[in-house]
């Protein structure tokens, strides 16, 4: 069997048969529609929304979580998988994707009520209702601690006001995860969107992620019912697990990219012609090709630290060294 320069640990063959098959209708759905035409919407500066239904029928919203609460059961290896293959066509999509799912449909499923996932998790596993996830600010950056948003009881319910900044989908979303500071804590609450004294603002002219949406989300005053908060999420344990998996898809959306970029060096390598031969036959082109290949050792990192995800653990430090292996 010939070696892929893209895998050349033959970490395919560790694949289960589910897990070779999502991949595989996932690199179908970018090599068909994500690759033609996300040039075009990079130029743009705009997010592909009709793509959205797409991606929920394909069961990509949620992917991990149960089948009872909207998700497709898919174990972590899979998700990565999905993630690798989105990234490889655009890391604007990949990260639309994990917003969604990691971000906002996880700690709806992890903190949430009963009544809070039967109203929410099944629309956005559809993609009808799209989330954001409004941790980040402008002075504290990914210190969540510094965030200044505060949320003041009021009656039965909640007056929540601040700002928060970069926040990805925050223009298009039906619903937005917003952690304050309360008497007792960090809590976070779900948002409606179109709620009186809430608004969003997309940031434009950006030189990366320019077919995603980022957006800064603005609260004056906005009442919160307390059955819209996460009655489960209490201290800065909640939004810090939710990164967590959203930076687990990260990693492995990494090697996406880096697939790609070897794919494309690969091809100009082969067609350019230089001296009357392909650029690939000079030495110095390989050694530079075979050094992206070898940087490939992302691939079996990023998959042993999803083994414990699968059998019910969370290697946060395997997660953390995937993302950081050379």
């Amino acid at each position: 069997m010939p070696v892929r320069p893209d895998d050349l640990f033959d970490v395919r063959a560790l694949l289960t048969d589910e897990e070779r098959a999502v991949q595989e209708a996932v690199a179908r759905f970018t090599d068909t529609r994500v690759v033609p035409a996300i040039g075009d919407a990079f130029d743009a500066g705009r997010f592909p929304r009709e793509w959205i239904p797409e991606l929920a029928e394909l069961g990509l919203l949620g992917a991990s979580l149960p089948v009872r609460d909207g998700g497709a059961g898919l174990g972590a290896v899979s998700y990565g998988l999905i993630c690798q293959e989105l990234e490889r066509g655009d890391s604007g999509l990949r990260s639309f994707v994990s917003v969604q799912s990691s971000l906002c449909m996880y700690p709806i499923h992890a903190y949430g009520s009963d009544q809070q996932r039967q109203r929410w998790l099944p629309e956005m596993a559809a993609g009808r209702v799209i989330g954001c996830f409004g941790l980040s600010e402008a002075q504290g950056g990914s210190d969540p601690a510094a965030m200044t948003t505060r949320a003041v009881r009021e009656g039965d319910g909640w007056r929540l006001s601040g700002a928060k900044m970069w926040i990805t989908n925050g223009s298009i979303a039906g619903l937005a995860i917003i952690w304050a500071h309360t008497d007792d804590g960090v809590r976070g609450f779900l948002v409606e969107t179109d709620s009186a004294g809430f608004s969003a603002h997309e940031i434009s002219h950006k030189m990366s992620l320019r077919a995603s949406v980022t957006s800064g989300l603005f609260l004056e005053n906005v009442f919160v019912p307390e059955q819209m908060r996460l009655p489960e999420a209490a201290g800065l344990k909640a939004p810090l697990s939710c990164l967590n998996q959203a930076r687990y898809g990260i990693a492995w959306g990494a090697i996406g990219a880096a697939v790609a970029c070897l794919r494309e060096a690969l091809a100009y390598a082969g067609e350019r012609i230089l001296f009357g031969r392909p650029l690939a036959a000079t030495q110095s082109a390989q050694i530079k090709l075979a050094d992206m290949a070898r940087r490939n050792f992302h691939r079996p990192a990023t998959g042993l630290a999803a083994r414990p995800l699968e059998g019910g653990r969370y290697a946060a430090a395997g997660t953390d060294l995937a993302g950081k292996v050379e």
